[in-house]
């Protein structure tokens, strides 16, 4: 089996370092057969049937360095990354990668990597810190307004004897015609329709479709002169004019149903008491959970509060070019390219990069506290403890913890898997030992100072602030 990358760390200041990599003979050499292998299945040389060029004859033909070249181009983004994950460093930002000589035969090859680190955190108090949590509730406001939500998927349409209205529903046949240089073309794939029904309002269809049918009558017909949003998912209909005949066939009220013990039983219920307690209870639930969520956030925000994160400019940059690439990559399994996003928020990508800033920093002050505390606190879960963690998600999938974890081992994931959980661990720890105190006392302790802060920081307290002596 070929070695993998061998790696030395020098570190260079301001949180970056050099990574010196080298890659052995016996991989490279792998990499190149592999790569004239792909190329004899392209050539076609006398003697020898297309496809089936060997290797050997290939590196003869189109000369060994050139086939290397290829070999390595296509094998260095591979080669960087188990050359990351083998130096044990975390990185931020992009790298700098210096590639050296092609290696002669049965030589190793060798290249550097400049980049960015997280920065090493000098904790202070983590433990034993006061944090602002509040009491979970359920108001009635919130219940009454859970209560109107099932109301409305228990409502039942009735035809309407009248023109439509906002929140209507309308039974509708409909073409549409893309427009060119103002010429209309056949209609499209995907743009003819029959007795769809349409909410009116509900904002499922296109600008100004909806919008467009508001005061039709049954049998009545409408032309309607459309553009496709520029981020629109079908990439050939995006930012494009059509025009749409559509015939609205019925139209169709919403009723909803009395707030009775009728309701609660086809919302599977004996009366409204118990529908009001049922949703109360699932309310305080999911607000219990938000409260925890908001608790854990708050204790993690006071631990990075008390330490010291070196932090460069060229690191947060970094980290906020990191976070925008994650959003990109988001946005391209919806459908939405770059150019239509930025097109639909109205701002540049420096603009973008520039409010992600902030953020980044905190990301970045947040990873580097945890990673901290989980060196500080010897941290290190081993399998057994993952595939505790994995039960909720194993139960789901209908398998086993234990397979989860060899999954992930498959996809060469154990580690990262093993490393979130452990920053899961060390945030558990500072909760676990945080006293919460209410948020009114929280806001009180904020505003508390004393002559000497007053004295430093000139007049800049407002009137009103309190100032208690140091106990």
């Amino acid at each position: 089996m070929p070695s993998g990358p061998q790696t030395t760390v020098a570190d260079i200041g301001d949180s970056r370092v050099r990574v010196e990599v080298r890659i052995p003979a016996d991989e490279v050499e792998r990499r190149l057969n592999e790569r004239a292998t792909a190329l004899g299945k392209e050539l076609r040389l006398p003697g020898f049937r297309r496809g089936h060029v060997p290797a050997p004859l290939v590196l003869q033909r189109v000369g060994r360095e050139a086939v290397l070249e290829q070999a390595v181009r296509d094998s260095l983004s591979g080669w960087y990354a188990a050359a990351i994950s083998e130096s044990g460093i975390l990185p931020v930002g992009d790298p700098k990668i210096e590639l050296g000589e092609l290696p002669a035969a049965g030589e190793p090859l060798g290249f550097s990597v400049e980049i960015g680190v997280l920065p090493v955190a000098e904790l202070g108090t983590y433990k034993g810190l006061e944090v602002p949590r509040r009491e979970a509730t359920a108001d009635e406001q919130h219940v009454e307004r859970e209560i109107e939500r099932v109301r409305e998927r228990l409502a039942r349409l009735e035809t309407a004897e009248r023109a439509a209205e906002e929140n209507d529903f309308v039974v509708i046949d409909y073409v549409g015609r893309l427009r060119e240089d103002g010429e209309l073309e056949p209609p499209f794939e995907g743009g003819t329709g029959r007795d769809q029904l349409i909410e009116l309002g509900a904002g499922n269809l296109i600008p100004g479709m909806e919008e467009g049918l508001v005061g039709a009558s049954a049998g009545e017909s409408r032309t309607l002169e459309l553009s496709f949003p520029a981020e629109y998912g079908a990439e050939q209909l995006a930012g494009r004019d059509a025009s749409f005949d559509v015939t609205v066939k019925e139209v169709k009220q919403r009723i909803l149903p009395e707030l009775d013990d009728d309701f609660a039983a086809d919302a599977g219920f004996e009366n409204m008491d118990e529908l009001r307690a049922d949703v109360r209870e699932r309310l305080q639930a999911a607000d219990e959970e938000r409260a925890k969520s908001e608790f854990r956030q708050a204790a993690l925000e006071a631990a990075v509060g008390a330490a010291t994160v070196p932090l460069t400019d060229e690191l947060v940059a970094g980290r906020a070019q990191e976070m925008w690439d994650r959003t990109l990559h988001a946005l391209a399994h919806r459908g939405v390219t770059r150019e239509g996003y930025l097109k639909l928020i109205g701002r540049g990508e420096e603009d973008v990069l520039a409010e992600l800033r902030e953020e980044a920093a905190l990301s970045l002050q947040r990873e580097a506290v945890v990673t901290a505390i989980v060196a500080a606190e010897q941290i290190a879960p081993g399998e057994d403890e993952l595939a505790e963690a994995l039960e909720p998600t194993a139960a789901q999938e209908g398998v086993t913890p234990a397979a989860l974890v060899e999954r992930l081992r498959d996809a060469g994931r154990l580690q990262e898997a093993l490393d979130d959980l452990a920053a899961r661990m060390a945030i558990d720890l500072i909760c676990e030992q945080a006293t919460p105190i209410s948020p009114g006392r929280a806001e009180a302790r904020e505003r508390i100072w004393t002559p000497e802060e007053r004295e430093s920081e000139g007049d800049s307290k407002k009137s009103g602030e309190l100032w208690t002596p140091d106990r």
